[in-house]
């Protein structure tokens, strides 16, 4: 084993009707479909959608690190 570890950064986008908490899991669940070795993550910008003076969608922006496999 490796006495360091490298990691990628990439940003995504989550979003819900319900809450920020469900767009970042949301986010966070459908890249862990394709990415392997999440470590952690941290949001950057929280913004919505507005539907008739009201909530429409809750958009979080989140930077995402995995670590590089074999790192």
């Amino acid at each position: 084993m490796s006495d360091h570890h490298t990691y990628k950064q990439i940003e995504l986008v989550g979003s819900s009707s319900t809450s920020i908490e469900d767009a970042i899991n949301n986010a966070l669940g459908e890249a862990s479909k394709s990415l392997q070795l999440m470590e952690w993550f941290e949001v950057v910008g929280t913004r919505g959608h507005i539907v008739n003076g009201a909530v429409g969608h809750f958009q979080v922006t989140l930077k995402v690190g995995f670590r590089i496999a074999n790192s």
